[in-house]
């Protein structure tokens, strides 16, 4: 556990100061700025994305979601009341609180007006969490929820950040790289042979700009890459819990990985807020010297902080047992919550990883009946792959959530079951706001005839397919995935 540095008084045990550690003044800073940044690319993703996705009209509406699960399974505002206009005004809120957190508002409040200031986007992304669905079932949800939870009780600049809390930050990400470690050494033997990068880049969700270079990297490198990431993973993470500065060299390693990821691949702010975590473990006097130093002494932390403080970590000690149990398991899931307010979840990422990467490429006709020489565009998505000769964008840590559901269509129809018929319906009816997710529409003017889907298999090119070609993707065609399909006179999809 990280140690205070003295000139911070607090509960004392046998003579020696425990409860507050004031020679982490900086790296708080440095995280709650961290975090309120992420919060905000959260609720804006949230404020321009809801509409045609879990909105009254949307793929999968809010309304009637919450007609079927009760509050206590997934706690939040909209059990009371659901309109597009009042999550808007949530989502903006959530903006605005997090740009004001960012700019470091609540470093001017009272100790308890700050910890309420944080509470507030916790708060607000719970709700949108708990209604959200197939859209917002990805382990970056819980964990901008679980470590935001903490967050609230880091206190404000003119007290020293609580050493329970600092542990517990490092405990969440103890559990989310050994969990992710653990996950990989189970889930695929190419993770134990060390030939996963062989792929991975080519078929992850959403490739980067970089991924192609990635994925042409020489394989001893990818092998040695992969062989980094098991040391990273399952062993770095237990040092954490040691002395400085040996600590500080585990988290400033795990940080380096994770900008590694983040320059290989888009996974929204995963990445982003795991470096967030390490950099709460690291010790900035060692780094920055006298300049990590609070600029004012700090005061004293009030006994109802403290005893909240010990109370949390008890609460948060006592939730982690399931957890901790399902990541020791042979039968280990990943990204899971265990309770409904996400407070401590378990974790893992890219348990087993695809050989081959297939996508599916919606297209439409002006036609009122298809033919055989009819003309079918393609609808183009702003992150996804498409078109062969464009270059993968950068997103991360904004999450295009439409996209990255694309990605989970084309390994099976099962998982778009719920929400591909709606996505279809709307562009048949040339809907506005989901057009919006999308890059491109080929019918501007009015809505297509027939939209169908088919499935392609996609690679990187080659450097000489490269080089002639310009494109980054060759593709070929599988299979049909969606028959052309019509809106009848009632307004309904039909085929």
């Amino acid at each position: 556990m990280p140690e205070g540095s003295g000139g911070a008084p607090g509960v004392t045990m046998g003579g020696v100061e425990w409860f507050t550690a004031d020679g982490y003044w900086c790296s708080r800073l440095v995280f709650q700025r961290g975090l309120a940044a992420l919060y905000l690319v959260a609720f804006l993703g949230a404020a321009l994305q809801f509409r045609p996705l879990i909105g009254e009209r949307g793929m999968l509406p809010v309304p009637r979601y919450v007609a079927r699960v009760p509050f206590r399974a997934a706690p939040s505002l909209f059990h009371w009341r659901y309109s597009d206009r009042l999550f808007a005004g949530c989502a903006w809120a959530g903006c605005a609180v997090s740009a004001a957190l960012l700019a470091g508002v609540d470093g001017w409040l009272p100790l308890g007006a700050a910890m309420a200031l944080w509470l507030v986007p916790w708060l607000l992304y719970q709700s949108v969490v708990n209604v959200g669905q197939t859209w917002y079932s990805f382990g970056w949800e819980s964990l901008l929820l679980e470590v935001g939870f903490l967050a609230v009780f880091l206190a404000g600049d003119d007290v020293a950040p609580p050493v329970l809390v600092l542990f517990l930050l490092r405990w969440v990400l103890f559990r989310v790289e050994f969990g992710a470690g653990l996950i990989k050494m189970r889930g695929d033997a190419c993770w134990r042979s060390l030939t996963c990068l062989y792929y991975h880049h080519e078929t992850q969700p959403m490739p980067g700009p970089l991924s192609w270079y990635f994925h042409r990297l020489p394989r001893p490198l990818h092998r040695v890459e992969t062989a980094a990431n098991h040391v990273t993973q399952l062993a770095v993470p237990f040092l954490l819990f040691t002395p400085q500065p040996v600590a500080t060299g585990a988290a400033c390693l795990m940080a380096v990985t994770q900008l590694w990821l983040v320059l290989s691949g888009n996974f929204a702010w995963l990445n982003w807020l795991t470096i967030l975590l390490a950099l709460s473990a690291v010790d900035f006097r060692l780094l920055l010297g006298d300049a990590a130093d609070p600029p004012s002494p700090l005061a004293a932390p009030p006994v109802w902080y403290e005893v909240l403080v010990v109370a949390v970590t008890v609460l948060v000690l006592a939730l982690s047992y399931r957890p901790v149990r399902n990541m020791l398991s042979r039968r280990q899931v990943m990204n899971t919550s265990f309770d409904a307010l996400h407070l401590v979840n378990t974790y893992g990422a890219f348990g087993s990883v695809s050989r081959v990467r297939q996508e599916v490429v919606i297209e439409g006709t002006a036609d009122p009946v298809p033919r055989q020489d009819s003309v079918w565009r393609e609808y183009g998505f702003k992150g996804k792959p498409g078109d062969p000769r464009r270059r993968p964008r950068q997103y991360a840590p904004y999450h295009l959530r439409l996209d990255w559901l694309m990605w989970f269509a084309g390994l099976s129809p099962a998982y778009a079951r719920a929400w591909f018929g709606p996505l279809v319906e709307r562009l048949l009816e040339g809907d506005r706001d989901t057009l919006r997710l999308l890059r491109h529409c080929p019918f501007p003017d009015e809505p297509p005839a027939y939209v169908r889907a088919r499935l392609y298999r996609y690679r990187f090119t080659t450097w000489r397919e490269r080089r002639e070609t310009g494109a980054y993707w060759e593709r070929t065609y599988v299979r049909e995935f969606l028959p052309p399909t019509r809106l009848d006179t009632a307004g309904r999809r039909g085929s």
